[in-house]
This record gives C-alpha cells, sequence and structure tokens, in this order.
C-alpha cells in the first residue's frame, strides 16, 4: 500500500514539476509576445531614443553659450562706437 501512495505521490509531484515548467514557458512566450507589442508601438509614435535627444540637448546648449558670448561682444562694440562719438 505504501508503495501505491509514494507511486501517486511521485506522479503527482512530477504533474506538479511539469505544470511548472510549462507555467515558465508562457511566461517567457507572453513576454516575448508583449515585447514585441511594445516595440512596434514606440515605433509608430515616432519617439527619439535618449542619446538622440541628449545629443541635440547638447548641440543647443552649445548654441545658446556662443549666442551669449556673441551678444557680450556686440555690446563691447557698441560701447567702444558710442564712446568714439
Amino acid at each position: 500500500m505504501t508503495t501505491g501512495a509514494n507511486r501517486i505521490l511521485d506522479d503527482l509531484a512530477k504533474l506538479m514539476t511539469d505544470a511548472a515548467g510549462a507555467a515558465q514557458g508562457v511566461r517567457r512566450e507572453a513576454e516575448t509576445v508583449f515585447r514585441a507589442q511594445a516595440e512596434r508601438l514606440f515605433n509608430s509614435m515616432d519617439l527619439v531614443k535618449r542619446e538622440e535627444f541628449e545629443a541635440v540637448r547638447e548641440m543647443a546648449v552649445k548654441a545658446r553659450d556662443e549666442n551669449d558670448a556673441l551678444a557680450r561682444r556686440i555690446e563691447a562694440l557698441e560701447a567702444r562706437l558710442a564712446a568714439k562719438d
């Protein structure tokens, strides 16, 4: 009788192990499908990548600094011209 009970428990344990493996497979498949759908959605939204955004941001900061420097030069030149008159 104990052999029969052990066999039932062994079969039940094997069934549970197989079910857990199947659940992990389904989980991986669902994650893959979700990632593909999310990637397709983001690509259709025409979003910029972080690296591209940072590069353009750095260019804008540099342009602003150069603009400020040129404005200071113009003010200095105008002051010199006003002093000569």
